[in-house]
């Protein structure tokens, strides 16, 4: 239901969608959709593997097949997030598999930012495990001029124990890296229906990357699991996110 989910967000009142492309032909057809529907496509999420060797060039290759689509339509930002070794499963990389996924995030940023694109690294709440050896050796492990940090506060909060206190270490650590901001907001620790206050200080983050002189592409990222509240319809609840996304970071516009 691609057109009619874009006609919603489009209702919502937002004007850019950030999808999960898996080939280049999911970004051709995702094209004439986004303009019927008025929206830009300036970023793009791809998820890689880069942590062995024999997987990492072919996993490359396939992110740029998918870029070079995306750049025809607009698309600035690639944000992606390198596989675990079994996603939801408890095993963790070793330090030969960071060194070589982090060697290989940095050569997909080399790439990308030759055809005038920009890497943006994600991580969910299992990079955060072990002292977040993954997650830290992904930023130390890297030239800033050709990997950037899409911060997803959530994650980080949640891989945290829940700690705002960690996640603002990371904001002072790695907050001039940050060129995509994902907002998702949780209020006990359960995702929340709409973006708004809660759990985390979103109003302090834009305070902070103001200070800095950081204006980071914004992705309002809801999500729902077990626990959180349905008391509207989906354009409702986006249309109360966007009000609320726009004053926080009305600043950035």
């Amino acid at each position: 239901e691609l057109d009619t989910g874009l006609g919603e967000i489009a209702a919502s009142r937002l004007d850019g969608y950030e999808p999960l492309a898996n080939n280049p032909q999911e970004i051709e057809r995702l094209g004439p959709l986004l303009k019927k529907h008025g929206l830009e496509m300036r970023s793009l999420y791809v998820n890689s593997t880069l942590h062995e060797s024999e997987k990492a060039d072919e996993s490359i290759e396939a992110v740029l097949a998918i870029a070079r689509k995306a750049k025809k339509i607009g698309t600035e930002l690639i944000v992606t997030n390198p596989s675990p070794i079994r996603w939801g499963g408890p095993e963790n990389k070793q330090d030969a598999q960071l060194k070589v996924q982090a060697a290989a995030l940095e050569k997909l940023g080399r790439e990308l930012k030759g055809m005038g694109l920009i890497l943006s690294y994600h991580n969910h709440d299992i990079e955060l495990r072990n002292a977040a050896r993954e997650f830290h050796h992904m930023m130390i492990g890297t030239d800033p001029a050709y990997v950037t940090l899409c911060l997803d506060a959530h994650w980080i909060y949640r891989g945290a124990g829940n700690s705002s206190v960690a996640l603002f270490d990371v904001l002072k650590l790695y907050g001039p890296r940050i060129t995509e901001l994902h907002l998702r907001q949780s209020k006990n620790n359960i995702w929340t229906e709409t973006f708004s206050e809660g759990d985390i200080g979103y109003p302090a983050i834009a305070k902070y990357l103001r200070e800095i002189n950081v204006r980071p592409h914004l992705v309002l990222e809801q999500a729902v699991e077990a626990g959180s509240p349905k008391t509207m319809s989906t354009v409702e609840a986006f249309q109360k996110s966007s009000r609320y996304a726009r004053r926080i970071f009305a600043a950035f516009a």
